[in-house]
């Protein structure tokens, strides 16, 4: 799939990168690098997201052409959809995204609805960074820096900090050659991880007043209501990292947030230690993701999602 893939970048001349919605730093900094290779091979390129930047991810963003209303489709002829495993996931304006004419996707979800006109995945691999590199790597083409920068924060998050389960002895050695190729990882570390504005503290404070236990203390919750992020005047990105923090507590097992995002509708997100499968729990509802990292959107009545969410892992736990 990769040399497919690169004869058509080879044959096309416009490209347009997407990724989901509530972006990461594994979507942001693979369409930056990806953005950045096409440009310096003289093609016409655009990143088009529904959603806004993190802003622990704008430096990252310079000289970097970004649409958030979706540009006119007749300019390009390939759709590189990033980091997404269903086409849905880009927002509202999928259906217009289908009129263009090649759609390459590539993508590291367990739960894949191959969509596209050609796919590239691989649910093994660490980050869609992490597949990016290959690509470029088959294109023979050196990376550059700020190429690198991209990729190593598409790693570096995917893998909180090369912690995770899906950190392999290839995505180190990924990330060393990406080290070599200009890419900092202090620099990069403190950008992503030490530039908070204080609302996403104030708000991860005021949301760990909710912690509770449950299944024996198996699996813990906090719940954070649209009351308080619009209290707060936060945004969905200052949730970012909550909920690993709570899955640091000893002898949990699985940690999930309950994030309100309307009347009766929740994003539900769940980490997990070990072999613990929450991808499976959340496909169930409808969503997906990985091992030990998933999300899905639920629409209910907060008391019967949550009797349905621990109904769930009790099964796996």
């Amino acid at each position: 799939m990769l040399r497919e893939i690169v004869r058509t970048i080879e044959a096309k001349q416009s490209f347009l990168i997407t990724s989901h919605v509530r972006l990461d730093g594994d979507a942001i900094g693979s369409e930056v690098a990806l953005y950045r290779l096409l440009t310096r091979l003289g093609k016409r390129v655009a990143i088009f997201n529904e959603d806004e930047i993190p802003e622990n991810f704008l430096f990252l963003m310079d000289n970097v052409e970004i649409y958030h209303n979706i540009p006119q489709i007749s300019d390009y002829n390939v759709l590189f959809v990033i980091d997404c495993s269903d086409l849905e996931r880009v927002g509202k304006n999928a259906s217009a995204l289908k009129k263009i004419e090649t759609i390459i996707n590539i993508d590291h979800h367990l739960s894949n609805g191959r969509f596209a006109t050609v796919s590239y995945l691989d649910p093994e691999a660490s980050s869609t960074g992490e597949l990016i590199f290959r690509l470029i790597k088959e294109m023979g083409i050196p990376l550059r820096k700020e190429e690198a920068e991209g990729l190593y924060t598409a790693i570096l998050t995917d893998t909180g900090g090369f912690r995770y389960r899906n950190t392999s002895k290839d995505t180190l050695l990924v990330a060393a050659a990406l080290v070599d190729s200009g890419a900092d990882p202090q620099w990069l570390s403190e950008n992503i991880y030490e530039n908070n504005a204080v609302v996403k503290v104030l708000l991860h404070a005021k949301a760990l007043e909710t912690l509770n236990l449950a299944l024996d203390g198996k699996v813990a919750y906090v719940t954070v209501s649209k009351d308080t992020m619009e209290a707060l005047g936060a945004k969905t990105q200052h949730i970012d990292g909550l909920v690993d923090i709570v899955r640091t507590i000893k002898g949990v097992q699985v940690a999930v947030l309950f994030l309100e995002l309307d009347r009766n509708f929740y994003k539900l997100s769940f980490r997990s230690k070990g072999g613990v499968d929450v991808e499976k729990v959340a496909r169930e509802l409808g969503g997906g993701g990985h091992l030990n990292a998933a999300a899905c959107e639920v629409k209910g009545e907060i008391a019967w999602i949550r009797d349905r969410v621990f109904s769930s892992l009790k099964e796996i736990l």
